[in-house]
């Protein structure tokens, strides 16, 4: 009788979850290897004194046709975003909302003066072009040339005001890049999707997510360790070989390395894995008793690119349940170049010691709480933010690869790496929830179709 075929898919993030899932559901005896105590890789929640402190600025696109195939929304039980923006200058905050989501707030976004009539107009041309427009053929080089973010818009007309002061702080948020030199077919798939279902968080926060995708693998048959740490893969023939940490080593019919990017390159040694990074600092403050920052569910974006955060997230009225009874969560982001530090494993910093120039951790992020009560009290300055309390930092120098134009188009495909070693993760898509889901849901399939043949 032919034994059921062995795969090991290393990396417990949502590419590995996903590869792991569908190999179980497929007949094939599957384990996932993770190397922390956790999973999720970059999407985990932090919980401490009644807090949830996600792992940097994440938010959940529910449109995204992964995110549909691969998880029960209603389980995750979502809290949503108001869609929009509130901009903040200084000394006064104007107002940019979606009318079908936010009504009542239409006529302040019809005097909003950072978007001409002309804007709004080319806002609505674009949604309607690309809602017309398959989401599978956005990265198509057949689409023509690919240009930035920044180009892509001037070539269709709009003003310099909703460019700088809307669109450069709020896609400074989803791809951590204000000067908006990431690639065009970024933009066209989040606006794309950020339109039809906006943005959420689920009640649990962002750990939610792969928590619940383990749970499904585990439902199907498959297995999910933690605490493994993989140093090495080889394939030989039709077999492929991990050796641990641990000193152990196994040989079996596939292995799917489905790590972050640096981690991926040293395992496999393709040099087509994008391992340039774009990184951010996240800190999280309760918000002082009597103070309001007026956004409701909106983000609020910082319109002037200057010492202060790209982006601030009102977490605790988005979800009561980010915070304590009585108590208001925010978090302010900066981008890299705040002094990230150096992370001990290659993709974000779990315990920083000094900084390059001296400084140790409560002193950069002490300077940090001390530029965002600055920001505040330029954008509110009848309010006073002096008791703002830092609770946690979050120091992310690998929070996505960089996404020039053209760079989708010589990513590694699943079957790259040789022999009998596959590759999962958004490098081989585009940096995203909706990119590692995909590549996991390719994976599977390349090593189901090749195992059976």
């Amino acid at each position: 009788m032919t034994s059921t075929p062995r795969v090991l898919v290393v990396g417990g993030g949502l590419a590995g979850l996903v590869v792991a899932r569908h190999l179980a559901g497929g007949g094939l005896d599957a384990t996932l290897l993770e190397r922390r105590e956790t999973v999720g890789g970059r999407v985990r929640t932090l919980e401490r004194d009644g807090y949830r402190f996600d792992r940097g600025f994440q938010v959940l696109f529910p449109a995204y046709p992964a995110v549909r195939r691969e998880l029960d929304l209603e389980a995750l039980d979502l809290r949503r975003f108001t869609s929009g923006a509130t901009i903040a200058h200084p000394g006064r905050r104007t107002v940019l909302a979606d009318p079908r989501s936010a009504p009542a707030a239409l006529p302040a976004t019809l005097r909003n003066p950072d978007i001409t009539l002309g804007d709004r107009l080319r806002v609505a041309r674009l949604w309607l072009e690309l809602r017309r427009t398959d989401p599978d053929r956005l990265f198509d080089a057949d689409r023509g040339a690919d240009r930035s973010i920044e180009r892509y818009l001037r070539e269709r007309g709009f003003s310099d005001g909703f460019v700088e002061t809307v669109v450069a702080p709020f896609y400074g948020g989803i791809t951590l890049d204000r000067s908006l030199s990431t690639s065009r077919r970024v933009f066209e798939y989040t606006f794309r999707t950020l339109a039809a279902d906006g943005a959420a968080v689920p009640a649990a926060g962002m750990e939610a997510i792969p928590t619940q995708l383990a749970d499904r693998v585990r439902e199907v048959g498959g297995g999910v360790e933690t605490g493994r740490k993989v140093e090495s893969v080889s394939s030989e023939g039709d077999s492929a070989t991990v050796q641990l940490a641990d000193g152990m080593n196994g040989e079996v019919d596939a292995v799917v390395v489905a790590t972050d990017p640096p981690a991926a390159c040293d395992l496999t040694g393709l040099e087509s894995i994008p391992t340039d990074a774009r990184g951010c600092v996240t800190q999280y403050y309760a918000l002082p008793s009597g103070a309001d920052l007026e956004t409701g569910r909106r983000l609020l974006l910082n319109a002037v690119d200057d010492d202060g955060p790209n982006h601030v997230v009102p977490h605790s009225a988005v979800a009561p349940e980010y915070a304590p009874d009585g108590e208001a969560l925010i978090s302010a982001t900066y981008l890299e170049g705040e002094d990230l530090g150096a992370s001990g494993d290659g993709v974000r910093l779990e315990s920083s010691s000094e900084s390059d120039d001296g400084r140790d951790p409560e002193e950069r992020d002490a300077e940090l709480a001390a530029r965002t009560r600055n920001a505040l009290e330029s954008w509110y300055p009848d309010q006073q933010f002096g008791d703002l309390e830092p609770l946690h930092t979050e120091r992310v120098p690998f929070a996505q690869f960089d996404q020039p134009p053209g760079i989708h188009d010589g990513l590694p495909d699943p079957r790259e790496p040789s022999g009998s070693v596959y590759l999962a993760g958004d490098y081989t898509r585009w940096s995203s929830i909706q990119g590692a889901m995909r590549s996991g849901r390719e994976a599977a399939r390349a090593v189901l179709e090749d195992l059976s043949g």
